[in-house]
């Protein structure tokens, strides 16, 4: 039987052609959700091929210092971002910005302000899982946050899996934490508009991420694609660690359609977690604009 992943580890060569560049560029830290400190997860990155890797931490830019630093040492081309939580027609969707100056004011204003209300939010999450009889979930969480600006739904997860509630982070999402689950909370985030200008206004480009993963119906998803183009967005991922490999075609189909460059992210949180590997996927389709070919 085919594989039917995007990211599969047995798909990938060992060895790769002295002509092909690997572009991760959507993974994470200790800085927002991710397990490994920039400078580990850096040098994972290196590790497994990588040539250009960005970081894009949930709400936040403090771990990019570090990384640029490690991957400096080691010759990885480290691309400056973020990932930006925003509130779209009643979803979360995100928007990730690469290519951004980290101390740019008004990004890192609006940042903070996209952070502000996490707390609240975990605080509402603790508690709607206590009433199904869940106990210690806000300190659990917790204590999975190294940035305790950055509490979210990935540390709650963790939490889960510790407890033995689900066997991993995977069906947390599915059983707990995704919309009409126990355990979600609406929260309202940056609206679109105001998300894609933080990020132009701070020197980069807007990418909507893993567009495959909201379940939107194809009219739902055809418009938020046509008002992220209005917007101002400039690409979308097309490969990605949440979009299986019959995805890919679909979505270098629409990014054709719609005029986007195509971008490429594992997503990557932690080592096994999700079956995601830095620098583990597939090339982009052949009708794809790549967008790095715009740097």
């Amino acid at each position: 039987m085919a594989c039917r992943r995007a990211f599969c580890y047995d798909c990938r060569p060992s060895l790769k052609p002295d002509f092909l560049v690997i572009f991760d560029l959507h993974c994470h830290s200790t800085t927002s959700d991710g397990v490994l400190s920039p400078a580990a997860l850096v040098a994972r990155a290196h590790e497994q091929g990588v040539d250009v890797l960005s970081l894009t931490d949930h709400d936040d830019t403090r771990g990019l210092a570090e990384a640029i630093r490690a991957a400096r040492e080691l010759g990885l081309r480290l691309v400056p971002g973020v990932e930006i939580s925003v509130t779209w027609s009643g979803h979360t969707v995100h928007v990730v910005g690469l290519n951004v100056d980290p101390d740019h004011a008004g990004l890192q204003s609006g940042l903070h302000a996209n952070r502000a209300g996490r707390a609240e939010r975990a605080r509402r999450m603790a508690e709607a899982l206590a009433g199904i009889g869940i106990q210690g979930a806000l300190e659990g969480a917790y204590a999975f946050a190294v940035n305790k600006d950055l509490i979210g739904r990935t540390h709650f997860a963790r939490f889960l899996v510790e407890e033995g509630h689900v066997k991993d982070v995977k069906t947390v999402f599915k059983k707990y934490l995704v919309k009409g689950k126990p355990g979600y909370v609406s929260h309202e985030w940056v609206g679109m508009t105001e998300a894609v200008d933080w990020i132009h206004a701070a020197g980069g480009q807007a990418v909507l991420a893993h567009p495959g993963r909201y379940n939107l119906g194809r009219e739902k998803l055809r418009l938020l694609l046509t008002e992220f183009r209005a917007a101002g967005g400039e690409a979308i991922e097309v490969v990605t660690g949440s979009h299986t490999a019959e995805q890919v075609p679909v979505f270098a189909g629409l990014a054709e359609e719609f005029g986007f460059y195509a971008s490429s992210g594992s997503d990557f949180h932690a080592p096994g977690e999700g079956g995601r590997e830095l620098g583990r996927l597939m090339p982009l389709p052949g009708n794809c604009r790549p967008l790095w070919q715009t740097w």
